[in-house]
């Protein structure tokens, strides 16, 4: 939220260009405005030390300590063949542990001379371990008292506190702090976003003092004030935000969409051989109260793994063709738009052969288009879509493309939202004569606080209960490193499944082709910010290919085994689908494609190879994939992490629960606040600096209160200037970052 010109100058005029250089590519800040929102990480108080014991490996640190001992010894090397060679070994103490640091040749004189025992000082480096033991090689420092340098950057130090910034190799924290110094003053100059009432109503200090008691506390009382003030900040901007995209979709207006009395709906649920669970028929009644009304439905329907969210978004889209509309469904792959088709065709009957000969009296036509279709189908699908012959409409991103009309668009429904930005949305609602009702999908659970946040836009609808006839899954982690019999239990487990007559999945990280590097497979990994942990990590991920191979020849010999992968021809993938769906293959080896959407009950077992490289939510989906007949289902983690491994604790969550709620929330925990927002969120410039959407539950939920009432109020927001910039500031540099995702 950079907010006027002092705040808006650029660094390398405050800092000079090296600086300036240093701070934008490597931490993404540009103006003084950014500077002073890039806050401490935590706060070092002088009379106490960093606990040394606890230090990360392979991990920037700056620690505050004293030195112990320290001792220049010679020895021989290359460069040095007369025992020149020189290295200063100095320890350091924090009362709790000790650390080495090692300076070598001709970089060894400086600290000989300054970092005497007893001298107190800032270290930064990156922890390794030589000889088993922590050290930071070559680390930069700071003296803290002994000489009157040192005196003074004491009392540069306002106060008691020092504050440790996220730093980088480039540039150690008491740079950044030293530059915070400078650009401070301008912090008076920060037009508050958040209205008066607001911030006295809640006893907020002003935003010039929570930036100067942020970066300079005297006490900790002073970084309470700040952190609370500064939370507020992004809780409310941010909701502002998104309730203006609320008040702006009300205003449009919209065709009310009221199924007849005795219409296609009607005749849909007289031939159900079941009847809905009490959360379908009540998320079923919100979905029609909003398509009633003359403004956009603007819903998102989040569903445990098969709680049934497809069959009452059917139900929307039959209500819409009703009345005369026509529905759309947009989902993420051509495989999941293919499922999605049959299982609607199937669940219709006749009522989908509209126009065809046995068509029921109130049928209508329901038209697959995917990007891989045939010319000529293609070409017969655009015009079913144009005459209004065909009242749904089931497909991928090629429903977006502009050659494609509908007649009288009424309704879209978006499968797996967390795939389609506001863009691709705008455009296909665009396709109405008016906006179409918009009903989002997520199988994902997502936590109350993280829906406010990145579908704050949205109402939301939560399916909770299973429906009847769902059986219980039970999922074991296998330890194949520490307990190889429990491998291949596994897959006398999958036998015994197939001798029942039922049929299993093995899922595989990897495809296995030439493509398919497994190098990059690891550089993605460490982009979403995941630990490589121990010697499992080394080997490439188990391939589809190579697993499939292995098993047909191996514990599986004589089961017909498949395999199914995103680079197979769409053809080729339907075909293995439907064999596996009719029951012709007993195993199907694939990769994540099968995540969402695919639904064969027969399939009753599942084993996830290389379990720990999946996340905690994708492996609750792809274990959503079985239990979903009459049978118990059973899903096997298999990981060669070792059992005290962070990947490990992962997957005993996932084994222990079946509460994707509650999976989602351990997941968040886990994570990086950045990746909560989805991958756009995890760059540098994220807007929540000190806003944790777990932890801060009631800000958010408070916050959005507010803004609710600022927007309904003054959706200009004329009366406040304030909020106005601090808006324009979020939207342009976080635009992608955030509304993308709603």
């Amino acid at each position: 939220m950079d907010l006027v010109p002092a705040l808006q100058e650029p660094l390398k005029k405050v800092l000079g260009p090296a600086t300036a250089k240093v701070m934008a590519e490597h931490l993404g800040l540009h103006t003084v405005g950014d500077l002073l929102h890039h806050y401490p990480r935590r706060y070092e108080e002088r009379g106490q030390l960093t606990h040394l014991a606890d230090l990360p490996m392979d991990e920037h640190v700056t620690v505050v300590a004293q030195v112990a001992d320290a001792r220049l010894h010679t020895f021989a090397s290359s460069k040095a063949p007369r025992g020149k060679g020189q290295r200063l070994e100095v320890t350091i103490t924090d009362g709790s542990g000790r650390l080495q640091l090692v300076f070598f040749g001709n970089g060894v004189h400086k600290p000989h001379k300054e970092l005497l025992p007893g001298t107190r000082a800032m270290f930064a480096g990156k922890v390794s371990v030589f000889n088993r033991r922590l050290q930071l090689a070559h680390p930069a420092y700071e003296l803290l008292r002994g000489d009157t340098e040192g005196e003074e950057t004491v009392e540069s130090w306002a106060g008691a506190l020092i504050p440790l910034y996220p730093a980088t190799a480039k540039l150690e924290s008491w740079k950044l702090a030293k530059a915070i110094q400078t650009v401070l003053p301008s912090a008076q100059e920060a037009v508050d976003p958040l209205p008066d009432s607001l911030r006295e109503g809640r006893g907020l200090v002003s935003l010039p003092e929570a930036l100067l008691k942020i970066h300079r506390p005297h006490t900790k009382a002073d970084i309470e004030d700040a952190r609370a003030r500064l939370k507020w900040d992004e809780a409310f901007v941010l909701q502002v935000a998104l309730a203006r995209r609320r008040h702006a979709e009300t205003q449009l207006p919209a065709v009310p969409r009221k199924p007849g009395p005795d219409g296609l709906l009607t005749a849909f649920d007289d031939r159900l051989p079941f009847t809905l669970t009490d959360g379908q028929q009540r998320v079923s009644r919100e979905i029609f109260d909003d398509l009633a009304t003359d403004h956009p439905m603007h819903r998102l329907l989040q569903g445990e793994v098969g709680s049934g969210k497809t069959l009452v978004a059917l139900r929307a889209m039959l209500a819409v063709v009703d009345s005369g509309g026509q529905a759309v469904m947009l989902a993420p792959t051509e495989v999941l738009a293919q499922q999605h088709h049959r299982s609607v065709v199937e669940m219709m009957g006749e009522l989908a052969e509209g126009g065809m000969l046995g068509g029921a009296e109130h049928a209508t036509k329901v038209v697959l288009l995917t990007g891989s279709m045939g010319a000529a189908a293609r070409r017969h699908a655009l015009l079913d879509l144009a005459t209004g012959e065909a009242g749904i409409v089931i497909g991928t991103h090629a429903l977006i493309e502009d050659k494609v009309q509908f007649h009288d668009l009424g309704l879209v429904v978006v499968d797996e939202q967390h795939r389609f930005g506001v863009e691709q949305r705008d455009a296909l609602r665009g396709k109405g004569k008016q906006p179409p009702h918009l009903l989002v999908m997520t199988a994902t659970p997502i936590p109350r606080t993280v829906a406010m946040t990145v579908f704050g836009d949205l109402e939301t609808s939560v399916l909770d209960q299973l429906p009847a006839g769902r059986s219980p899954i039970a999922s074991h982690v296998v330890p194949a490193a520490d307990k190889p019999h429990f491998l291949a239990r596994a897959w006398e487990r999958v036998r015994e499944e197939v001798s029942n007559g039922h049929q299993a999945y093995v899922v595989c990280p990897r495809i296995g082709d030439e493509d398919d590097d497994p190098k990059k497979g690891a550089k993605k990994k460490a982009a979403q910010g995941e630990p490589p942990e121990g010697d499992a990590e080394k080997r490439p991920p188990l391939a589809v290919l190579d697993v499939a191979e292995q098993l047909a020849k191996g514990p599986l010999q004589g089961l017909k085994v498949e395999v199914l992968h995103g680079r197979m021809q769409p053809d080729d993938k339907d075909a293995v689908m439907r064999r596996f769906a009719a029951g012709e293959t007993d195993v199907l080896v694939a990769t994540t494609v099968i995540e969402v959407g695919v639904n064969v009950p027969n399939a009753t077992a599942m084993v996830i190879m290389d379990a720990d490289r999946f996340g905690v939510s994708q492996l609750h989906q792809l274990r959503g994939r079985v239990g979903r007949g009459s049978a118990p289902g059973l899903c096997l983690l298999v990981s060669e992490m070792p059992e005290a491994s962070a990947a490990r604790q992962r997957l005993n969550a996932v084994a222990s629960t079946r509460d994707g709620f509650e999976l989602s929330r351990i997941d968040l925990e886990q994570r990086r606040e950045g990746d909560v927002l989805g991958q756009a969120q995890s760059g540098a410039r994220t807007s929540l600096r000190v806003l944790a959407v777990i932890e801060d539950e009631e800000i958010i939920a408070e916050a959005r209160q507010e803004a609710a009432a600022v927007v309904a109020a003054d959706p200009e927001l004329t009366g406040l200037p304030g909020l106005r910039t601090a808006l324009e500031a979020l939207l342009d540099d976080e635009r992608e970052q955030y509304l993308e995702k709603g």
